[in-house]
């Protein structure tokens, strides 16, 4: 069953020069599109990865699905509800409360004037509901001290911040969480720690996931689906096995071959090929079509649909030939 239905979702932002500047200058309206015709399921208790370079729309869909910023256009249902179009007040605010977000700097989402009990239990304290020795029972479940409940945040560690983090998301006993890079800030050996953390919180509490990162090796060990995403589009999508062993777009087989890797420790690897495209002008066709080596004239003209392909999908029109080499 899916909990998350997303079909067809596109956002853009107006990054057009103030009305009187457009005027003088004769410059016409800029719209960035930050996702553009993007659909895809989250099962219930599974772990969804969203991978990709920086701007290439992650963060957006993941605040588009807390509600945190509303769609241009297309469908966000949780539950089979779109908090876009439903009307009853007291649905919404069921729903929101089952949704959580965990974002990627713990210093700057925590307040540093609160001590961390208040941190932890304002979202249920917003709903008027017991917050009566909740923030202490949290901070145990995430491995931290009752006694903890007193301090503030600049008396923690990059790596505690975080767990307080995953504390206030879990305070509305959500079950669904978005988690925005939760571990690009914190030491790698830090980063294990809070990994395996919530994949045991998954466990014990049948948690959602919708884990948005750029570093492959930790979708790998926490996704059950992983959806990759260029220039605001899904390009690929599959289960962690097929995805790395099988990847079927050159995206895909880009970012796998720029990841670190023990076993090329010392040797000499060619670095990705060209940028990210303008996204307030991106190209014709393929969006990956400037940066493909296999690209041809029907990639420059035709943006490729997404297809069923082995046991995932993929938006290529040579995903055979890619996969084969």
């Amino acid at each position: 069953m899916s909990m998350v239905e997303i079909r067809n979702l596109r956002r853009t932002f107006d990054v057009s020069k103030p009305w009187l500047n457009r005027a003088l200058e004769r410059l016409p309206k800029q719209v960035l599109t930050a996702v553009s015709d993007v659909s895809f399921d989250i099962e219930a208790q599974t772990v969804y990865a969203l991978v990709g370079e920086s701007g290439s729309g992650k963060s957006t869909i993941g605040k588009i699905l807390v509600g945190l910023l509303p769609p241009s256009s297309g469908t966000v249902r949780v539950e089979d509800i779109d908090l876009a179009t439903e009307a009853d007040a007291a649905v919404r605010a069921e729903l929101r409360s089952n949704i959580q977000m965990i974002f990627q700097d713990p210093f700057a989402s925590l307040n540093p004037r609160w001590r961390v009990r208040d941190i932890i239990v304002e979202p249920v304290r917003a709903r008027g509901g017991d917050t009566d020795g909740l923030a202490e029972k949290l901070l145990e479940q995430v491995g931290l001290s009752a006694l903890d409940a007193v301090k503030f945040p600049h008396q923690f560690s990059g790596g505690q911040r975080q767990r307080i983090c995953v504390a206030r998301a879990l305070a509305s006993e959500p079950r669904l969480i978005v988690c925005d890079e939760p571990t690009s800030a914190l030491d790698v050996s830090v980063q294990a720690q809070v990994l395996n953390l919530m994949s045991d919180l998954k466990e014990n509490f049948g948690l959602t996931y919708l884990f948005i990162s750029h570093d492959l090796t930790v979708v790998r060990h926490m996704a059950d689906r992983i959806g990759v995403l260029y220039l605001g589009q899904l390009v690929e999508e599959a289960d962690p096995e097929a995805l790395f062993n099988a990847p079927a777009h050159p995206y895909t087989q880009m970012l796998l071959d720029a990841a670190p890797a023990l076993d090329r420790f010392g040797r000499d690897e060619d670095p990705p090929q060209g940028e990210i495209p303008d996204p307030i002008n991106p190209p014709t066709g393929c969006p990956f079509n400037p940066r493909c080596a296999l690209a041809t004239d029907l990639c420059r003209i035709e943006r490729p649909e997404m297809r069923s392909f082995g046991t995932g999908r993929v938006a290529c029109h040579h995903a055979e030939q890619a996969q084969a080499t």
